[in-house]
Order: C-alpha cells, then sequence, then structure tokens
C-alpha cells in the first residue's frame, strides 16, 4: 500500500488521479475465504483465532503495527514531504490486513514503515495512526490502479487509515537483522511476511525500536 508519486496506498483527497493518490503497500495476493484470519463477517468480535489478540487490548491501551511500502512507489521520504508528514494509507486488498486497518488500529496506535520489495529489506520509520479505518474510496475509482469492480459504495469492502510520520530511524533496521534476533522468530513479519499490513507485540516493538537506536 502507498502513495503514488505522481499510492500504493494513500490518497488525501478522493481524486482520481495518480498524483493526489498515494499508493502504499506492498504487493500481497487477494485473501481466499478461511485464509489468514477469519474476517469480520464471520468474526465481529475477532474473539477467536490466531489474530485474536490483535484486536484486544484495554482501555487507552497503544497498540503496534508494521505497514509495507515499495520505495520506488512510495518512500518514507514521500511520506515525509507530505503536507503534515501525513497520507492516508489506501490500496489494500486483501482481507486480513483490511481488519486490521478497519478494526485493528486506532488512534495514536505506533507504525513502523517498511520498505519492502528492495535489498535490504528494513524498517526506516515510525508513524502513528491519524484518522481510523474509513472507506477506500479508490477501491470505486475505474481510473484508479486501485479499482476493485467487486466493490460496491452501498457495501464497500476495502478501508484504509491515515498515518502522520513521527521519526525517521538513522539506524534503520533490516529484516536480516530481525531474523537474527531470537525475541522476534514469532513476529508476523517474520513468520508472515506476505502481508502488507502486520501487528506487533509491544515487547517485538521496542526490541526493534531500541535496534534503531
Amino acid at each position: 500500500m502507498a502513495a503514488t508519486k505522481k499510492k500504493t496506498t494513500k490518497s488525501k483527497t478522493p481524486a482520481a488521479s495518480k498524483k493526489a493518490t498515494p499508493s502504499k503497500p506492498a504487493k500481497e495476493p487477494r485473501e481466499v475465504p478461511g485464509d489468514e484470519m477469519d474476517t469480520a463477517e464471520a468474526n465481529p468480535n475477532y474473539a477467536k483465532g490466531k489474530w485474536a489478540w490483535a484486536f484486544k487490548r484495554a482501555e487507552g491501551e497503544v497498540r503496534h503495527w508494521l505497514v509495507k511500502s515499495e520505495p520506488d512507489i512510495f518512500s518514507f521520504d514521500d511520506l515525509l514531504r507530505r503536507h503534515g508528514r501525513t497520507t492516508c494509507w489506501d490500496g489494500v486488498r486483501n482481507f486480513a490486513a483490511r481488519n486490521f486497518l478497519r478494526d485493528g488500529m486506532k488512534l495514536g496506535d505506533r507504525v513502523f514503515f517498511y520498505h519492502s520489495m528492495t535489498d535490504p529489506q528494513v524498517i526506516v520509520g515510525e508513524c502513528e495512526v491519524a484518522r481510523e479505518g474509513y472507506v477506500d474510496h479508490t477501491a470505486f475509482d475505474v481510473k484508479h490502479r486501485h479499482y476493485d469492480p467487486a466493490s460496491k459504495q452501498d457495501a464497500p469492502q476495502w478501508y484504509m487509515v491515515d498515518l502522520r510520520a513521527t521519526a525517521q530511524f538513522t539506524k534503520p533496521v533490516t529484516l536480516e537483522q530481525i531474523k537474527l534476533k531470537q525475541s522476534l522468530k514469532e513476529s508476523a513479519l517474520v513468520r508472515i511476511g506476505r502481508l502488507s499490513v502486520l501487528p506487533l507485540t509491544e515487547k517485538e516493538y521496542k526490541v526493534i525500536r531500541a535496534m534503531a537506536g
């Protein structure tokens, strides 16, 4: 998912032009029923399943996430150049990732920004959720790269959030460094690399943040 320079993901206004709409998430396969996690329709309370922990929180608790973007499509530097250093994270077309955006992320949550499809793959900065999940209008725009003919305005399938950059890392953290950390071997980033939006535990977040200096 990310923003286009000219998305993958997130435009600030419902404009149809590529220049106005960011595109951020990395390419990810569309999820099929039963793949990776229960959908909100099947499990509205997320009470069960492997991802239940990602949706449960105490009052006022801040949760932690990671989003991926291909830097040649939308980089962290591109985000820093946006007005208010903020962009909408549009273009996610996977139900597991969609559920994280729509129902998991809350205002003020911390989000690592990860450059994917590059060598090395690396976490380069941090954001915060500036607006909670709302309908991704790019799914309805026939001229947009994220158009989805199966998505209807009266029954939208796809959602996005707004992210605001808070810190650019002076010591970016590579995927290889993460894989070498015993405390991160069970993280979703290591175990399920294909999703463009992933939850992190507080412990995983603190370990990575410490690695970034």
